[in-house]
């Protein structure tokens, strides 16, 4: 099938797809360029590919192409690429023991860097607070290089989840700049959850509140912090030692 016009109905549904409202109602999205199109086939969560005429791929998949307006009428880029995948959303649960808990992250850059070193440093799932930035946004897709297929994660009320993990003998471990203990020293359990906080407010106190115990980074005093990544991602080798 050949879509030329983005005035057709196919179209302006999958363009609606841009917003998090639709992709929440239809549980499809959209990913950019080849190599997000084969980590989402390879992981068996692409539906179709929108092909801009003249192009082809590989792939044992549906294929439609679409004139070059409309292309641009469904990226998210200043620049399309020549191919759009539609993708099914993950219905994912908690599994295995190593958990990272992130309350209200609302960078697409940390969110998809913080995806990509939890898939490196084998966390089995990542949680989500209600008000994290969508993890199927275009933003965030592209700065997870694919990963986001690679990993379980959920979105839920962290205060009730991390209630229930303390009930099933999750180590519980906030982040504090102080009054912790080096993550160098921490004494690990087989199942943990840590928990990220938001990029300007840290993790809130309430959830604080909840853990079994804090950790910090040392370093250097003259750097009164580090970007929440680039923590998220420290401690993780670290905890993958």
């Amino acid at each position: 099938m050949f879509y030329s016009s983005v005035q057709n109905n196919k179209i302006k549904e999958l363009g609606k797809l841009n917003t998090k409202k639709y992709r929440d109602k239809t549980g499809l999205f959209l990913v950019e360029g080849e190599h997000l199109i084969v980590e989402a086939y390879n992981s068996g969560y692409l539906k179709e590919v929108l092909l801009l005429e003249g192009n082809s791929i590989s792939l044992d998949v549906k294929v439609n192409y679409v004139s070059e307006s409309v292309m641009k009428f469904l990226s998210s880029l200043d620049t399309p690429t020549n191919m759009i995948g539609v993708c099914h959303k993950k219905e994912n649960e908690i599994k295995g023991d190593k958990l990272l808990v992130l309350d209200d992250v609302q960078d697409p850059g940390n969110l998809g860097t913080i995806i990509r070193s939890s898939v490196a440093f084998n966390i089995d799932t990542i949680i989500l607070s209600e008000k994290c930035v969508d993890i199927y946004s275009p933003k965030v897709l592209r700065a997870s290089q694919g990963m986001v297929f690679h990993i379980n994660f959920v979105i839920c009320s962290l205060a009730e989840t991390l209630m229930m993990l303390k009930n099933d003998e999750y180590q519980v471990l906030g982040t504090r700049v102080t009054s912790g203990n080096d993550l160098k020293s921490l004494e690990k359990k087989k199942k943990f959850a840590i928990i990220m906080g938001n990029e300007g407010n840290g993790v809130r106190q309430t959830l604080l509140d909840l853990c079994d115990e804090y950790i910090y980074i040392k370093m250097n005093q003259n750097c009164e912090s580090l970007n929440v990544a680039v923590a998220t991602s420290i401690i993780l080798y670290e905890l993958d030692k």
